[in-house]
């Protein structure tokens, strides 16, 4: 998850929402690493999650990606719980909770869905204040002072 935080770093650099993603194999070794990117690459697809897949699948040359796991420092919305899916990710691993759009518990349940055909195992709040901190600074700083 350290990682990962690093990674949402750059995009708060890049004046995007700062969220990052490592997805990692079972023995350890990461795959793929991504960060948010849809102003930059004026793709409103280009979450961090969305990002790490696609590399991921690239270098393995394997739309599915079994036996893996994605740290992000965020909850995904539903976009990235269906990529997630898609995927066949062993297991999601994220950070801060998304009153706004979480798609995982905050606001939708979607890997509780039942008929799902697959459905990763889940771990939220790891380094949550960290991550949580990232990005209250990030839209503090653009919203201005309350």
């Amino acid at each position: 998850m350290a990682l990962a935080l690093d990674l949402a770093q750059r995009a708060a650099a890049a004046d995007e929402v700062p969220v990052g993603a490592v997805l990692v194999s079972a023995t350890g070794e990461t795959l793929a690493t991504g960060w948010n990117r849809p102003i930059a690459d004026c793709d409103p697809t280009a979450h961090a999650e969305i990002i790490t897949l696609r590399k991921a699948a690239r270098v393995t040359g394997n739309y599915r990606l079994p036996n893996t796991t994605l740290y992000v420092t965020l909850e995904p919305c539903v976009m990235c719980v269906g990529a997630i899916i898609q995927a066949r990710v062993a297991q999601l691993i994220y950070g801060a909770s998304d009153p706004g759009a979480g798609a995982v518990h905050s606001v939708f349940g979607n890997l509780a869905d039942t008929r799902l055909n697959h459905v990763p195992m889940v771990q939220g709040g790891i380094m949550a204040a960290e991550c949580a901190a990232l990005l209250k600074a990030f839209f503090s700083a653009r919203r201005g002072p309350a």
